[in-house]
């Protein structure tokens, strides 16, 4: 490979990242991504631009009413989550089409085997890959097209999406190297933070999901404060106390997830809140976490549905957001296309 491709630090500070508006946003969407891509806007050091995914959404079938909802459902949840369109570029995938265009170039840069390989194909494929659509293989291009498009520097990632983005970064490389040129960020991951990975309120060892059939496994956003309280109340533990220290934690997979969920609430480390809270029983601890949560996240699920009264609006926010991602994307696929040996008008 190339020695010479450039890497993020060549390159205006500038994050992406998307959520698939497939409905149902969770506390899991927020502490994992939402909270951290509005501090990293607040921040101030990078360019912002977030996007509601609805290409990679329908890899698998949506109803398009459905589809439409949450997509402004999402971006209803983005703005009240404290993602501002004043500081972000905020908008919805397929208005963009530079993405699609830069997709179909990334299609014919990357390899089948990397495609084969992903682990969510095989997840989200099963064993009937023949029936599976060929957008779903080809999501890993999309998703590269998503972020260098922008020429984004920085992407804020959970672990289940981290193998995309190294996936990302090998389809940079060899754009890169394949026509000679250092056109293409080597963009970095941004993992970090408690709860990076919010899991079940019903089993420590799954990924909370708006798919899991039982509601009470997780927080939805849109939840009041009664429901808030009701569910981390409800939440499956374990008859020790709290431990002091993190390593306390080994082998006690909801404890550890109710522990991660309030040090990312408040705003610590995990080792802060095991000294403070440290020997407590879980029935002294959920209603101290449960407090603060209906703290953290009733306002947001009240502004959430002030927001969706007014759905014009919500489309106003995002064509607008299309326009200012449009500003940067033109001319990065025009340069990309002339690399490639595409005539195109001026």
């Amino acid at each position: 490979m190339n020695e010479a491709v450039q890497t993020s630090s060549t390159f205006t500070p500038r994050v992406f990242s998307g959520i698939q508006p497939s409905g149902g946003l969770t506390l899991g969407n927020y502490l994992g991504a939402m909270k951290r891509f509005v501090d990293m806007q607040n921040e101030g050091s990078h360019e912002t631009v977030y996007c509601m995914v609805d290409m990679h959404a329908i890899t698998v079938w949506q109803d398009p009413d459905k589809l439409r909802r949450a997509t402004r459902e999402l971006c209803a949840g983005f703005i009240a989550a404290g993602i501002d369109p004043n500081k972000s570029i905020l908008f919805n995938q397929s208005q963009v089409a530079e993405h699609a265009q830069l997709a179909w170039i990334f299609n014919c840069v990357a390899r089948m085997g990397w495609m084969q390989r992903m682990t969510q194909w095989k997840d989200k494929a099963g064993k009937n890959q023949q029936n599976a659509s060929l957008g779903l293989l080809a999501y890993p291009a999309l998703m590269a097209a998503d972020i260098l498009v922008y020429h984004a520097t920085h992407v804020p990632v959970g672990d289940d999406q981290k193998q995309h983005l190294e996936l990302t970064r090998d389809v940079a490389i060899k754009f890169n190297h394949d026509y000679g040129v250092d056109f293409f960020p080597i963009t970095e991951p941004v993992i970090e933070g408690a709860a990076t990975r919010v899991m079940s309120l019903r089993d420590g060892s799954k990924k909370m999901s708006k798919s899991d059939p039982s509601d009470a496994s997780r927080i939805n956003m849109t939840d009041d404060a009664d429901t808030i309280a009701k569910k981390i109340r409800k939440a499956k533990t374990d008859p020790d106390a709290l431990p002091s220290e993190e390593k306390g934690l080994e082998d006690r997979p909801e404890a550890r997830n109710l522990v991660n969920i309030y040090a990312a609430l408040a705003e610590q480390s995990v080792d802060a809140v095991l000294r403070e809270m440290g020997g407590k029983q879980f029935s002294e601890f959920k209603p101290i976490l449960s407090d603060l949560a209906v703290e953290k996240l009733a306002p947001i699920s009240t502004e959430m549905a002030r927001l969706m009264q007014d759905p014009a609006e919500i489309d106003r926010i995002l064509g607008h957001g299309a326009q200012q991602a449009r500003e940067i994307a033109a001319p990065i696929l025009k340069k990309t296309y002339d690399i490639v040996g595409m005539i195109s008008s001026t």
